[in-house]
């Protein structure tokens, strides 16, 4: 059981997405957390505390004292006990509030007592999420360490599509644990303190390089290890400019600038464009090493015979990025080995002037291109190293961020 031993408070505000809440909890309950629970006095007409009281095995809190004998439901006490305040589902409304300091309700206040970092995961129809108020609302909230989990694009309750889905309760249940995996306590907070308002270039996916107007030479990166990584950055307050390579995921995210390129010299140009007003790069992207010398301007036509393709180096991003580093700068990058994996690594780390490198390696099952798993070390400027479990993206972008954390002032 992951969260075996932690304890959340789980707030659910007047949505229909109230009813995910129940699976939710289930989720938490099942993973060992102990779970108490604030409702709204509106997320009542969407679920009923009996059935939210069952599966979370605590007694339901929606008003500030008990009606029947006068006792009082202490917000303060509620606050000191958690390690998490989740939210789910975040209407726009509590939202607002939240961010204004309202505290017209149990919930509310148990927020602004709360001494646990807080995780909310909006839940609205796609106007209300995309109106100038409510991305104010999410950028103050952010700015004050609470951390946002991004809502889905899909059909809701208004019939229309767009993005405002509250996020899945087995994804919300993964987030949470992620978090927990990085700390998660009280003591935590200073880890993503340290993030909160920083600028941070994040590069991601293979790239094209166009041998004629139908094909290229590639590599197989599917984006995911630095589109988890993007996403931990953001939800932890920094500001992102994510340089993404052609990869089949889309990511909306409020605090994620994405920058869409295809050859390795776009991105170059757009990592030299950036990288001085950041604080940060993680270099993940695997860019091409080489290009063709001819970039043929009509369909090649297949012959009786061999056909060769000439090449030249590209442009070695990190190098340069390295050249340009300033001091208080922060730059790291992956190398994906396949033999003498440290060795080249640390060759890499040095000669390109890194903070820290994340090794793996293409031997480990479950590791590398198109996995949701993987399994890193991470070396220092030192030599020192650090060895991981195998583990999901996420939670190896939770492990890259902690590490990023601790070197960024």
């Amino acid at each position: 059981m992951q969260l075996n031993g932690k304890k959340i408070i789980l707030g659910i505000t007047g949505s229909i997405a109230a009813y995910k809440a129940a699976f939710l909890t289930r989720l938490l309950i099942k993973e060992g957390a102990a779970v108490k629970v604030v409702m709204t006095p509106l997320a009542k007409e969407f679920i009923t505390p009996v059935t939210i009281a069952t599966l979370s095995r605590n007694t339901v809190l929606s008003d500030f004292f008990s009606y029947d004998d006068g006792s009082w439901n202490s917000h303060v006490d509620l606050g000191i006990w958690a390690d998490l305040f989740l939210i789910a589902p975040a209407s726009a409304n509590t939202m607002a509030k939240m961010a204004h300091g309202v505290c017209d309700n149990l919930l509310l206040t148990t927020y602004l007592s709360c001494r646990c970092p807080v995780m909310l995961a909006p839940a609205m129809d796609l106007d209300m999420f995309s109106h100038p108020a409510t991305v104010r609302n999410q950028e103050i909230l952010l700015n004050r360490g609470n951390i946002i989990i991004e809502p889905s694009c899909g059909e809701l309750a208004s019939g229309l599509s767009g993005k405002g889905r509250m996020e899945e309760p087995a994804g919300i249940l993964q987030k949470v644990i992620s978090f927990f995996a990085g700390g998660g306590t009280e003591a935590d907070t200073e880890k993503y303190a340290a993030l909160r308002g920083k600028q941070i270039l994040v590069t991601a996916g293979p790239t094209h390089e166009a041998v004629d107007p139908v094909r290229y030479i590639g590599n197989q990166s599917s984006g995911k290890m630095g589109y988890s990584i993007a996403v931990e950055l953001a939800n932890r307050g920094a500001g992102v400019i994510l340089v993404t390579g052609p990869v089949p995921t889309e990511l909306v995210h409020s605090s994620i600038r994405v920058i869409k390129v295809k050859s390795a010299d776009e991105m170059y140009r757009e990592c030299i464009k950036w990288f001085p007003e950041c604080e940060a790069c993680v270099m993940t992207a695997a860019v091409a090493d080489y290009r063709p010398v001819v970039t043929e301007n009509k369909k090649i036509k297949r012959g009786e015979g061999t056909y060769t393709i000439k090449m030249q180096p590209t442009t070695d991003i990190l190098k340069e990025l390295g050249k340009m580093k300033k001091k208080g700068q922060v730059l790291t990058g992956f190398a994906l080995e396949t033999d003498n994996e440290k060795v080249n690594a640390e060759k890499k780390l040095h000669n390109k002037n890194l903070d820290f490198i994340v090794l793996n390696s293409l031997q480990e099952e479950g590791a590398g291109f198109h996995s949701d798993t993987n399994k890193i070390s991470i070396i220092n400027s030192d030599g020192s190293a650090i060895d991981y479990e195998m583990k999901t993206k996420p939670e190896v972008a939770v492990d890259i961020v902690n590490h990023l954390s601790e070197l960024i002032k």
